[in-house]
């Protein structure tokens, strides 16, 4: 699955996260080799990803095996599985993210808050998880979503707590129709009220749902241009304004897929997100 990593890339020193600008939290992983063969890029331009920056790297859920993958930038996918996230078309026809698919109208979206010894929520992580799953069932839209809190994997989307000291997480785009499934929560998340695990948490489902950064052309921590339309496939969603770059006028700066958080963040759509996920679903 193609995987997004909330927050943009910022700096890293000691093992601890260091802010681009007061209150902004990103995350970092450090590169396994930055050697990417000329078949891979092409991957990934097919894809509709900018290949500038990619790397390889290893990833492992519950109950999975490690996959070797590709990151770059926010984006992470999984190299035998390269070929699913080509740019298509979707089940009416109409174009769709080039980085992504969306999910079938009409689904009723089994969640599952991973409580396993491995990779348990925390308590706050799971009333954020509980707020976000509100969030989403509140809206007008065709999508439900059911919670539960176990160790299987067995549902639509499986939101653990991947552990270091990190905050924000990292989510699957959809695939088939579905959802992405593994979503990671990392657990400098404890750090942060249940507001602020709200909000990464309702953030990082509507990745899985299929939605870019809304600020994708100018990221608010790290000035990253993630791509434009033609090259990593950003498809402005009617109703919505077209501002797409950190301090420019315009901007839905309240949206919750704004690349990072802060830490007085309430968790909430903005009016802006509502449009769009009602328009989509």
């Amino acid at each position: 699955m193609k995987r997004l990593k909330f927050l943009a890339l910022c700096a890293m020193a000691a093992g601890v996260v260091t802010s681009c600008q007061k209150e902004d939290f990103p995350t970092e992983t450090q590169p396994e080799s930055l050697e990417i063969s000329k078949a891979h890029i092409d991957a990934l331009e097919k894809a509709g990803v900018n290949a500038y920056g990619a790397f390889y790297s290893t990833t492992q859920h519950p109950g999975e095996q490690e996959q070797k993958v590709i990151k770059v930038a926010d984006y992470s996918l999984p190299i035998d599985k390269l070929d699913e996230f080509a740019f298509g078309l979707s089940e009416d026809g109409t174009k769709q993210y080039r980085t992504n698919n969306l999910v079938s109208r009409g689904r009723n979206i089994s969640v599952i808050g991973y409580t396993g010894s491995c990779c348990a929520l925390t308590s706050k992580m799971q009333t954020g998880l509980q707020w976000a799953i509100n969030n989403y069932n509140r809206i007008n839209t065709s999508l439900s979503f059911s919670l539960s809190f176990s160790a299987s994997t067995n549902a639509d989307m499986v939101i653990y707590n991947a552990g270091t000291n990190d905050a924000g997480g990292e989510a699957e785009f959809p695939s088939g129709g579905r959802p992405g499934k593994f979503i990671k929560i990392f657990a400098g998340m404890e750090r942060f009220n249940n507001n602020v695990n709200e909000h990464v948490m309702t953030h990082e489902m509507g990745h899985a749902l299929g939605f870019r950064h809304t600020d994708y052309a100018l990221r608010r921590c790290d000035n990253i241009n993630e791509g434009t339309a033609g090259s990593i496939g950003a498809v402005h969603i009617p109703g919505t304004p077209t501002a797409n770059r950190w301090g420019q006028s315009g901007l839905d700066s309240d949206s919750i897929m704004i690349s990072c958080f802060g830490g007085n963040e309430d968790g909430e759509f903005s009016n802006f997100d509502v449009v769009a996920l009602e328009f989509l679903y």
